[in-house]
C-alpha cells in the first residue's frame, strides 16, 4: 500500500499555509514546504515564509535549508523530502506538502522523469548574453507548453528549459506511477479577491520590512543579478533599490507580475484533474471532512 499524503495547493495568497497548519493540528500533521524559494536562508518577507508563531507548535520542514547564492534544484528537493518523509511516517504522521510551486509537487508524486541533460557550457554562454525577453520569446517558439508555465524573468530557467529543448526538441512531461497516495487539497478564490489579498499582503510586506530585507541580503552578499532569479519581489525591489525604477512604478510592476504568477500557477495546476478545490474561507467544514474520510478509509 502507498503510503498517504496530503497536498495543499493553489496561487499565492490563498491561505495555503494556514489551512496546512490547522488540518496538521486536527489530524497529527508535519508540514513540508513545496516552495522553490522558502528553502533559502533569508528570503522571509519576500517569500510569504510562515513564521514561528504562525506555526503553532507544528513541525515545518524544508524551511531555511540553503544559502541563497547556493542554487537548489527540483531534484534536491526530491531527495529531500523524501529524507524527510521517513520519520513523520514511522511516527505515524501524516506529511503535508504544501506550497504553489507545481513542478516541485508532481516531480515528487508522481516521479516524474527528470531531463538526463548535462550542461551546455557553449549554449549557455551564448544564452547568457540574452535578455530574459529575448530568451522566453525563444522558448515560446521552441516549446510553447513549457513556455506556458515557466517564469518568463528567470533566466536561470528559461536557459535551462533551453537547453533541454536543444538537446531533446522538448521539455518532457514523462510520468511514472504515482509514489503516494495523494490527496488533493487545492485552494481557490474569485479573482477579484485573489487580487484583493495580493494587494493587501504585499502592502502588508512592505510596511513590515521587505525592501530593509533586500537590503539587507545585497549587503550579505547576494548580487543584484542573484536577485532577480529568486523571485518577483526580489527582482522588482532590487531594481528599484538600484534606482533603475521608480517606487510607484515597483509597486505597479511588482502587483500586476504577482497576479500574472498566480495566473500561471492556476494555469499549471489545473492539467490535474484529481484535485478538490475549495474556498479557504467558505468551506472549511468540507476540507475537514475531505480529510477525515481519506485518512480513515
Amino acid at each position: 500500500m502507498k503510503p498517504k499524503l496530503i497536498v495543499i495547493l493553489g496561487p499565492t495568497a490563498t491561505g495555503k499555509s494556514d489551512v496546512a497548519v490547522r488540518l496538521a493540528q486536527k489530524y497529527g500533521g508535519e508540514v513540508v514546504s513545496a516552495d522553490s524559494r522558502q528553502v533559502y536562508k533569508g528570503l522571509n518577507l519576500g517569500t510569504g515564509k510562515v513564521t514561528e508563531k504562525e506555526m503553532r507548535g507544528i513541525p515545518h520542514h524544508l524551511l531555511d535549508v540553503v544559502s541563497p547564492q547556493q542554487q537548489y534544484t527540483v531534484t534536491d528537493f526530491v531527495r529531500d523530502t523524501k529524507n524527510v518523509f521517513v520519520p513523520i511516517y514511522r511516527y505515524k504522521h501524516i506529511p503535508i506538502l504544501v506550497g504553489g510551486t507545481g513542478q516541485y509537487i508532481d516531480t515528487l508524486v508522481f516521479g516524474l522523469q527528470i531531463p538526463n541533460v548535462p550542461p551546455n557550457k557553449k549554449l549557455r554562454m551564448q544564452l547568457e548574453k540574452l535578455s530574459a525577453e529575448k530568451l522566453f520569446s525563444l522558448l515560446h517558439k521552441k516549446d510553447l507548453a513549457r513556455a506556458k508555465t515557466i517564469d518568463r524573468h528567470n533566466k536561470r530557467r528559461l536557459i535551462r528549459a533551453l537547453e533541454i529543448v536543444d538537446t531533446l526538441g522538448k521539455v518532457p512531461k514523462t510520468k511514472k506511477k504515482s509514489l503516494y497516495s495523494p490527496l488533493y487539497i487545492g485552494l481557490t478564490l474569485p479573482k477579484e479577491k485573489l487580487h484583493e489579498n495580493i494587494h493587501k499582503r504585499l502592502i502588508k510586506r512592505l510596511k513590515l520590512g521587505l525592501v530593509a530585507e533586500v537590503q539587507d541580503l545585497h549587503k550579505h552578499g547576494l548580487s543584484w543579478k542573484r536577485m532577480e532569479e529568486l523571485g518577483l519581489e526580489y527582482r522588482y525591489i532590487s531594481r528599484f533599490l538600484q534606482k533603475k525604477i521608480t517606487k510607484k512604478e515597483m509597486l505597479t510592476q511588482l502587483e500586476l507580475e504577482i497576479q500574472h504568477y498566480a495566473k500561471r500557477q492556476i494555469t499549471w495546476f489545473k492539467r490535474n484533474k484529481n484535485i478538490l478545490w475549495f474556498d479557504p474561507k467558505k468551506d472549511v467544514q468540507n476540507i475537514e471532512d475531505t480529510v477525515k474520510r481519506f485518512l480513515t478509509t
